[in-house]
């Protein structure tokens, strides 16, 4: 089983890769796939064509907490977990688990201590398990034991999207988090954008992994709102990534 998760600053498109590796292993048949919105944020359901119901943040909201809300005859602990379990929204070939915030006053540490306590169990009915993560990579500092495979870090065809990689990895390092190979990918962006990037790219000390291009067939799939796990074979997006993702899932 690998545990990739996605980072970036927001607008670099790193939901869009999230949903260009589900598709990958979809196509692949490497299911069933745990697919993991851990940006408060929350949009990689509409990315994949499923409608999210209870989130785990908004579990908070409707205050499983207290013990006086917990069925007789049930700990606090499997009201929890049955409270995940709901929050799972299944669809074909993959399960999604949309983390959420509360919408009233709290902390959406919350939802991350939570996920912290049941997701490696949760990890272990899956194949794979991809995550698409806040800026802050809150959700992989509060994780146990189960490490990251491969940490993707997205940019978009910028200076700012650099500087937001560089920060993305600072801050992993921070944290000492458990990965077990970080790779670099240039969203959004063509040969030209990618050379003159290139001495920023360099000073990431990161493996250029991807460069993705403008993709026609994924921008009208979000004008539209329909599912990226629709886009056609041989879209330039879906072929960019294809290469990366076939290291990636042949080597963990």
């Amino acid at each position: 089983m690998a545990t990739i998760a996605v980072a970036g600053k927001g607008g670099t498109g790193k939901t869009t890769i999230c949903a260009l590796v589900v598709r990958y292993l979809l196509a692949r048949g490497e299911t069933p796939v745990l697919a993991v919105d851990a940006d408060p944020n929350s949009n990689l359901g509409q990315t994949l064509g499923v409608e999210v119901g209870i989130t785990v943040g908004s579990a908070r909201e409707q205050g499983f907490t207290g013990d006086r809300e917990i069925p007789s005859g049930m700990t606090k602990d499997d009201f929890v977990q049955y409270k995940i379990q709901e929050a799972l929204a299944e669809a074909e070939g993959f399960d999604l688990l949309t983390m959420g915030r509360p919408e009233g006053a709290g902390c959406y540490c919350f939802a991350n201590n939570i996920i912290r306590r049941y997701m490696d169990a949760l990890a272990d009915d899956y194949c794979h398990v991809v995550m698409d993560n806040e800026a802050g990579l809150e959700h992989l500092s509060r994780r146990t034991t189960r490490r990251t495979d491969v940490l993707l870090v997205i940019a978009d065809a910028g200076i700012r999207g650099v500087d937001a990689a560089r920060n993305v990895l600072d801050l992993a390092a921070e944290m000492e988090l458990e990965v077990g190979e970080s790779l670099f990918v240039l969203n959004r962006a063509g040969d030209k954008a990618r050379d003159a990037l290139m001495p920023e790219i360099e000073r990431l000390k990161l493996p250029l992994a991807a460069v993705i291009p403008e993709d026609p067939a994924l921008f009208e799939a979000e004008v539209a709102g329909r599912s990226l796990l629709e886009l056609p074979d041989g879209s330039p997006s879906v072929d960019a990534a294809a290469p990366l993702f076939d290291k990636i899932f042949g080597t963990v």
